[in-house]
């Protein structure tokens, strides 16, 4: 875990003193035990850190980063040459330590992935996360690079890494045409501005097209220290036998590399800073109605923003035998929503009831793998709530928007149960 980061201090010392460089890198919240809670990347770690403790802004705040600052003891950095390479370590660094608060990027089947194709001369594309999950996305991936939460910074990066190593994306490969249609073969478009290296007219080898995917690979994989190395050889070969056009242009290769201009992601990620902090709240509840285990049904309402979001209520006949046992009701309907990985996760789900309840849901989420803080709303005699069942800090923090989806979910659970029945009982 200590090689994650070069620098840590305190939560204290961070507070008296903010200590961190103003420069890119990748930063980490540490709880007590240095145990790893959150992985962010920065154009300037010091603004970027002090950031979550500005006054004014905790309102703002969603519950999975409320959670996360109660927690907080220790912030550490790594730093980068860009922010270039800072957005791809915090993707890699995520990926491969799955700390607990960076759960939208695991969760988000929404985001954008990097796949380079098992080809002859390998594609590199943008792929939604559900496209691969789907199956939607049947080619032939040989390298994955993701998610990335923003699709606009990926697609910078994306341009800043394709004029470094131009690749293909979309043109058929000069090869697999026909002899006529090589006949007439042109360069595409992005041939033609220096963004493919001519593979659609036979310009470049399958071998050296390989070694500039290879440099792609590495550099997604924070390796870029490798790809200069590997580069200086070749220039210093190529100057060797007189082919100075070719070592001029490793040559501004390795310069473009050590000095990466990317512009376009120091606006992104400022913006980025500013609509998390504005960032609208959505919050699920479910309930369950029925009369005697009699024409039982589910269902989930969504608060966005503080407000009902009707749109995105939905209703549940339940399929099982549930013989008005609440308990399995809701694990049903629970696991029905969950499959629907196209509708957008919430950030809190609030369920009706005590431990037993909050129980039950809690164990659905670890079977789908998710780590989304629960809610449930204890109620009294009289069917009004009592108290709040949940880490304390949402629970204070989010009361207003939790006992109003609690009352959502109630009132269009009735409403609906009411409309089934009376359709059973109709005279046919």
């Amino acid at each position: 875990m200590k090689k994650l980061w070069t620098d840590i201090v305190t939560l204290e010392a961070f507070h008296k003193k903010n200590r961190l460089p103003e420069v890119p890198g990748v930063y980490f919240f540490l709880d007590a035990k240095k145990r790893l809670l959150y992985i962010g990347k920065a154009t300037s770690l010091r603004d970027r850190a002090k950031s979550y403790f500005t006054q004014g802004l905790g309102g703002m705040r969603g519950p999975k980063i409320v959670l996360m600052l109660e927690r907080t003891r220790f912030i550490a950095y790594q730093r980068t040459d860009s922010v270039l390479e800072a957005l791809i370590l915090e993707v890699s660094l995520i990926k491969a330590h799955q700390p607990p608060y960076n759960t939208d990027a695991k969760d988000d089947k929404s985001y954008q992935h990097v796949v380079i194709t098992r080809e002859r001369f390998p594609r590199v594309l943008l792929v939604r996360g559900r496209d691969i999950e789907q199956q939607k996305f049947t080619g032939p991936a040989k390298y994955i690079f993701g998610p990335f939460p923003s699709g606009s910074a990926l697609r910078e990066a994306l341009k800043i890494i394709r004029k470094l190593f131009p690749y293909r994306d979309r043109c058929t490969p000069y090869a697999e045409l026909s002899l006529k249609q090589q006949a007439k073969a042109r360069p595409c478009f992005s041939a033609q501005i220096g963004l493919c290296p001519g593979v659609c007219m036979g310009s470049v080898s399958a071998r050296e097209y390989g070694r500039t995917i290879n440099h792609i690979r590495l550099f997604f994989e924070g390796r870029k220290h490798m790809i200069i190395r590997g580069l200086e050889r070749e220039m210093q070969t190529a100057a060797k036998h007189l082919a100075f056009e070719r070592a001029g242009d490793i040559k501004k290769t390795i310069f473009g590399l050590r000095h990466i201009q990317d512009m376009a992601l120091l606006k992104d990620d400022q913006q980025l800073t500013v609509s998390s902090q504005q960032k609208t709240m959505r919050i699920e509840a479910y309930d369950v109605a029925h009369l005697g285990g009699d024409a039982s049904v589910g269902v989930m309402v969504t608060i966005q923003g503080g407000k009902p979001d009707k749109e995105s209520y939905r209703k549940f006949i339940l399929r099982g035998a549930h013989n008005g046992n609440d308990l399995s009701a809701l694990e049903e309907i629970l696991k029905r929503r969950l499959k629907h990985s196209e509708w957008t996760f919430p950030e809190i789900i609030v369920v009706d009831g005590a431990l037993l309840q909050y129980d039950v849901a809690a164990e659905v989420l670890r079977s789908f793998g998710l780590t989304i803080p629960i809610v449930g709303v204890v109620k009294n005699a009289k069917h009004q709530p009592e108290r709040l069942i949940g880490e304390e800090a949402l629970t204070k923090r989010f009361k207003k928007e939790i006992l109003l989806a609690n009352s959502e979910a109630h009132r269009f659970a009735i409403t609906f149960h009411r409309k089934r029945r009376s359709k059973e009982f109709m005279p046919g």
